[in-house]
């Protein structure tokens, strides 16, 4: 097939995104082909206004098409405690638990060295900002700060920077617990998982 024949431009389009293959990509775009004018125009709308619309919100760095997301906006959330994430699904996965009633910041990666991805490379400057200027934060000051990185290498050299940056400006700092997952069985749960969810034991 020629590369310019539109269809296989739409099936190339759509191998570009993760976790979709060739197979995968051929059967999306024969889907939209197959369907009304509006599905097609309401996608491609829908794709170019979250690239010009979508942005950062400018106290937690979540993306918003606002000047300041609705949790941030919100009077009802708890500006005092301050839940720091790797990135926004990360956040909507916390907020679909419905347990969390305060505030985020978003770092948009994490601390890697082997990478190359350094401090100055994640949003932890304007995290910074926020603990020393109430006025960044909503006029609140912050209580505590949550770390709610993922128990990978990574996650935890991120969760071990911010604690040394924040613990001497007198914020509390918690780390999101990590172990055996609810449902499992001891016997089939690996001992990297099993060792941390001793060390993290508490009391009933």
């Amino acid at each position: 097939m020629k590369s310019t024949d539109p269809i296989t431009r739409l099936v190339s389009a759509f191998t570009k995104l993760p976790g979709v293959g060739e197979r995968t990509a051929s059967r999306l775009a024969f889907f939209i082909l197959n369907q009304p004018d509006e599905i097609a125009n309401e996608l491609a709308q829908a794709l170019v206004e979250v690239k010009e619309k979508v942005g950062l919100c400018e106290r937690c760095c979540n993306l918003t098409d606002e000047r300041l997301c609705s949790v941030c906006q919100s009077q009802r959330r708890d500006h005092s405690v301050i839940c720091v994430v790797e990135n926004t699904p990360d956040l909507r996965a916390i907020e679909n638990t419905g347990e969390f009633t305060g505030s985020y910041h978003v770092l948009h990666g994490l601390i890697s060295p082997l990478e190359g991805i350094g401090p100055d490379d994640v949003h932890i400057r304007e995290l910074l900002k926020r603990l020393e200027s109430p006025a960044a934060n909503g006029d609140a000051a912050v209580d505590e700060i949550i770390i709610a990185t993922s128990p990978s290498v990574d996650g935890e050299a991120t969760s071990l920077y911010l604690s040394k940056l924040i613990k001497p400006l007198g914020i509390r700092v918690s780390r999101i617990a990590s172990g055996v997952p609810i449902g499992s069985e001891l016997e089939y749960t690996d001992k990297s998982t099993l060792s941390r969810a001793l060390m993290e034991r508490r009391d009933l």
